[in-house]
């Protein structure tokens, strides 16, 4: 263990004093951050007044156009020959042209721009002239429209997980499928990452005749496991830091950065607005108590979930599904001589994960199905699958049961390419196949 310990420790300071680690260390919680940062920052930039001048033949929306805050309309006294030949220097955002046309009421109109308008706005312009249009018709068939208002009704569904014993907890689905996704495509990523960081490192010491050494000194299972094991603190290691320079980064500029809490009212606010003109919904923009229910329900959705289960579930999967995949690439990576050679080799280890990923969908839409269960206690696909699973509960005969599989499968795929290492760690110059494999596992 001793000599296991020492493999660990090598491998683990060699790979972050590294400056590959230092850079995506420092980096990767960058981009992250920068997924939070940058739609904020552009949203309060983006906030800029437009003023839109509209032609209007008809004479039907005089009125029909409601400003805000940074979007105002004008009606321009003037035909649209003029509107446009003066329009570089009115400093409007763009002109409405609405023609007259022989029915009673347009069916077109034509939006005059420099720029390319962007889709709330073209979405509000063409959902407030619809509805115009349409009550004109109701009126000319004699249809009273508060009669259909009326009718319209809004369905709240809200849901309760009944616990054992009868314990009501809140719950949302819609929150429980994105953690689950997100979970298991992390996982996914890591396993490959540092996975292939094993196979590589493997393969740059055979080339290197570095690993003669190593081989003279300690067994070849304890520097298979002391590399994997090594690898796998590094992978916990950044994992860690990106978290917490993440929530740093944002942290400082949420307080140095104007997201103060009138600015986030007025963002709020400003998206509530973008998104009813968009839908053209004003029974929306009257029905705020409910909106603040469903974000209330919402908030206390995000209180049930035990982020505790979820993140020592996430370190316990992670874990073990690199220790398992981990050992296969240490056995091919010991196999070949170059990282050419690994291709025909990846595909068995790869076609598991993709098909945890593809399944993934279909998991969280019946996380309780028999496909669901057996996916998730195969050691193969588990730690994806039942990453995806975990938000929305699972029995506990499942989770102890796919705990048991993975560190079984990890003892055996482990055995397995404790076989194959041995004797493929000093096999130079030579092409080595399935059936080649096979022998090594006899011998």
């Amino acid at each position: 263990m001793k000599k296991i310990f020492l493999i660990i420790q090598r491998e683990y300071l060699t790979r972050v004093k590294k400056k590959s680690f230092i850079i995506m260390t420092i980096l990767g919680p960058i981009l992250m951050a920068a997924l939070f940062i940058i739609p904020a920052y552009i949203s309060q930039k983006s906030d800029q007044e437009k003023t839109i001048g509209i032609v209007d033949e008809t004479g039907i929306f005089q009125n029909k156009f409601s400003n805000d805050d940074n979007l105002t309309f004008k009606i321009l006294n003037s035909d649209i020959t003029t509107a446009k030949a003066t329009f570089d220097e009115s400093n409007l955002y763009a002109i409405l042209y609405i023609p007259k046309t022989e029915l009673s009421a347009p069916d077109s109109c034509i939006l005059y721009s420099n720029k390319q308008p962007n889709i709330i706005i073209k979405n509000y312009i063409r959902n407030t002239i619809k509805k115009e249009v349409e009550s004109l018709k109701l009126k000319a068939s004699g249809i009273d429209e508060d009669i259909l208002k009326s009718i319209k009704t809004s369905v709240k569904l809200s849901t309760i997980k009944l616990n054992e014993g009868g314990k009501e907890e809140k719950s949302n689905t819609e929150l429980s499928m994105g953690i689950g996704f997100i979970a298991g495509f992390l996982i996914y990523i890591f396993i490959f990452m540092y996975g292939s960081m094993v196979m590589r490192g493997f393969i740059e010491e055979k080339s290197n005749r570095i690993v003669e050494i190593l081989i003279s000194s300690v067994k070849p299972f304890q520097l298979m496991m002391g590399k994997v094991v090594g690898i796998a603190l590094v992978g916990l290691t950044q994992f860690i830091l990106w978290v917490v320079f993440t929530f740093a980064i944002v942290g400082i500029y949420q307080t140095n950065f104007s997201i103060k809490n009138s600015d986030i009212n007025k963002t709020q606010q400003n998206i509530v607005i973008n998104q009813n003109l968009s839908q053209n919904s004003t029974a929306q923009l009257q029905n705020n108590n409910s909106d603040n229910s469903e974000v209330n329900q919402i908030i206390d959705a995000i209180k049930s979930i035990d982020f505790g289960v979820i993140i020592l579930s996430f370190l316990f999967y992670f874990i073990g599904g690199y220790l398992l995949y981990a050992a296969m690439f240490a056995a091919i990576g010991a196999a070949v001589d170059n990282e050419a050679d690994t291709q025909q080799f990846m595909l068995p280890i790869t076609i598991p994960l993709i098909i945890s990923l593809l399944m993934a969908q279909f998991v969280i839409n019946n996380p309780d199905g028999p496909v669901a269960f057996w996916l998730s206690i195969i050691p193969f696909t588990s730690p994806i699958i039942m990453m995806v699973r975990i938000p929305f509960g699972v029995p506990v005969f499942d989770l102890t049961l796919s705990i048991v599989l993975l560190i079984g499968g990890f003892l055996f795929t482990t055995w397995l390419a404790a076989k194959i290492f041995r004797t493929g760690i000093l096999m130079y110059g030579k092409k080595v196949n399935y059936k080649e494999l096979w022998k090594w596992l006899k011998y």
